[in-house]
């Protein structure tokens, strides 16, 4: 019997009577064929075109054997390095290395390499000079131009260049790599492809960009910040599949060239995507070593939309899926809901049916499906656009259609959701459903800081809407008999966030009564505007300067203070609250964070007010005491 998967053997590809494949699809993650994983939708695409692909997870790369497994691949190398970049994956926001890595076998870590688009595709190169290599995935797409690298506290060139690769292809590259295989097809030759949207190539004749802006070159870039951040405002721009340009960067001896972005896909485009075979699973090959752990997040769960008009600052989202909202039809979805239910291991839960938002499922407004995004403003920051339309109709319908399912006993809503949408629908339907339906207890929700000058650099609403969503929460709750909590996301040393904020943001830690079990450190990952403030110290959208903590030791004293209750963590908040003037907080009164050290004299310190408190508390405590000896 056939084996379903695609062939990681040259057993495989006998078994399928197979001499050569067209393509030798590389990836940095061990093989699931799900349609979460970037590389099963490519493969399974080229597979619905007529194409033999071969799959080449996680190879070694100290040497070409492993590349030249299948042979030379007829059309070319496809090469990502994964879900995620490679980077991200292998360290810590502190650059130490991870423990362990959800997309290899067993959560090992180690099987990848740093920077891995660009060492696979110089072992590639080697093992077989002449055939074309195309780069894809979150890693290239992301730095597709030149960026500023957190890891080596640099500008790195394009990793065109670096990877020494044919072709990039950006974004979510179905239609994309159709075009290009199709092009390949009728004997163009690489380097000629140059035409095709989507797509980023390296070129010394400049006549073959048409209607193009020039950036600034890399040589002034790396160099010069203001330089630096003009440019990503430029590319901030032209994101945008109908109002972009096409963008040029020069180097020393070439160009970069980035055509414009390629059109979202229709929703029978979409259905389409996700209709294709999926085994749904991690290669069975990978059983014994204990399996892929970033299959259980998403197995019983259900795409229910791509693309963002959130443009939260310090995500990528908009460089890589683009603004513009396209959703799955219900049809499509309870397809593969009602293929889920019959899978040995379901237990009758769809985890959930989402996406980067998952209460979008319509374009922001009528305008952005003929004439583009506005470039100028954003759909919900600093407040929602007038032109936005608020409705969560479709969703609801879906949910419901989903919950009637026979075997489906709950369908959770556990991707985010955007409070300040939800919050200004004037039909409530949806809030309370959400809550009567769809929380498994808690509802994640990311407001990630209530310091104004903090949120104004993340692009996210002020703290009254996130207080109005809370009041609401907690009353629709309260109707419908529910105990039911919000967990915050929330974010230290974001560009913007000085001690004073991050005070400002432990008090209200203080006043909610919650401490949060884990803290993120904003991370600068390339293409958000967020890394760009951190690296330039400039706001790109207004050329301020912003103030950046980059200090290790800061950024621990930002994230202490948001878990000022930890034992471990005293030390670190007394220097925060010393540093930022906030020695009113050092004490017994019920608005202190932490009380005063017992061997160390605080300066401006109030010790007398410090001794008062300490013998008021006293002097409950013992009367307490009294007052359960008289019981007893």
């Amino acid at each position: 019997m056939m084996n379903k998967f695609l062939p990681i053997s040259k057993k495989d590809m006998e078994e399928r009577g197979w001499s050569q494949v067209d393509f030798v699809l590389v990836t940095g993650d061990a093989y699931v064929d799900h349609p979460s994983f970037g590389a099963a939708i490519v493969s399974r695409i080229l597979e619905s075109h007529g194409y033999k692909v071969a799959i080449l997870a996680q190879p070694r790369w100290d040497t070409e054997e492993d590349f030249r497994r299948f042979g030379k691949p007829r059309l070319g190398f496809l090469i990502t390095s994964g879900n995620i970049d490679s980077m991200v994956n292998n360290y810590t926001v502190a650059k130490k290395r991870r423990k362990k890595d959800v997309y290899s076998p067993g959560g090992e870590l180690g099987s990848k390499p740093d920077r891995g688009v660009i060492v696979y595709s110089n072992v590639a190169r080697r093992a077989y000079k002449d055939v074309p290599i195309l780069i894809g995935g979150l890693e290239a797409s992301l730095r597709r131009l030149a960026h500023y690298d957190y890891w080596d506290n640099k500008v790195r060139r394009s990793i065109l260049l670096d990877a020494n690769a044919d072709l990039l292809m950006y974004g979510m590259g179905e239609r994309t790599i159709v075009e290009v295989v199709e092009a390949l097809e009728s004997g163009i030759p690489v380097n000629e492809i140059t035409f095709i949207k989507g797509t980023v190539y390296k070129t010394k004749d400049i006549e073959r960009a048409y209607d193009y802006i020039e950036l600034p070159d890399y040589k002034l870039i790396k160099d010069d910040k203001i330089a630096y951040a003009e440019s990503f405002m430029k590319q901030n721009d032209n994101t945008d599949a109908i109002t972009a340009k096409t963008l040029v960067e020069p180097y020393d001896y070439c160009y970069v060239v980035q055509n414009p972005p390629s059109m979202p896909l229709a929703q029978s485009e979409l259905d389409r995507v996700y209709g294709l075979p999926y085994m749904r699973h991690y290669h069975p090959t990978y059983e014994k070593q204990g399996g892929v752990q970033a299959i259980a997040e998403v197995k019983f769960s259900l795409v229910n939309n791509r693309g963002c008009f959130g443009s939260c600052n310090f995500c990528a989202l908009a460089f890589h899926q683009g603004r513009v909202v396209q959703s799955r039809s219900h049809e499509s979805i309870l397809k593969e809901a009602n293929e889920l239910v019959w899978e040995p291991d379901f237990k009758g839960y769809i985890h959930d049916v989402g996406g980067p938002t998952a209460n979008f499922r319509h374009a922001a407004c009528d305008k952005q499906k003929t004439k583009g995004v506005c470039k100028n403003r954003q759909c919900l920051f600093p407040n929602p656009c007038k032109q936005l339309k608020i409705d969560h109709k479709d969703y609801i319908n879906l949910l419901r259609k989903l919950r009637e399912i026979p075997n489906v006993k709950k369908v959770f809503v556990r991707s985010g959701i955007r409070y300040d949408y939800l919050i200004n629908d004037t039909d409530d339907s949806f809030f309370y459903e959400l809550c009567e339906h769809h929380v498994s207890g808690q509802l994640k929700v990311a407001p990630e800081h209530i310091s104004p000058k903090v949120l104004d650099k993340m692009g996210k609403p002020t703290k009254d809407i996130y207080e109005k969503f809370i009041d609401k929460y907690n009353k629709v709750n309260k109707e419908i008999g529910k105990e039911q909590y919000v967990v915050p996301y929330l974010m230290s040393s974001h560009p913007g966030s000085d001690l004073k904020a991050a005070v400002e943001l432990a008090e209200y830690l203080r006043d909610i009564k919650y401490t949060p079990e884990q803290v993120q450190d904003f991370y600068p990952t390339p293409g958000t505007l967020s890394t760009c403030m951190y690296y330039t110290g400039i706001d790109p959208r207004n050329m301020q300067k912003v103030y950046v903590p980059k200090s290790p030791h800061e950024k621990a004293m930002q994230r202490a203070l948001m878990q000022y209750r930890k034992p471990t963590n005293y030390e670190l908040v007394l220097e925060a609250l010393i540093k930022a003037g906030r020695q009113d907080l050092i004490g017994f009164d019920k608005k202190c964070l932490i009380r005063p050290p017992k061997h160390k004299k605080v300066p401006g310190l109030n010790d007398q007010k410090a001794k008062d408190q300490r013998n008021a508390k006293k002097k409950k405590r013992k009367t307490i005491r009294n007052v359960h000896k008289k019981k007893k």
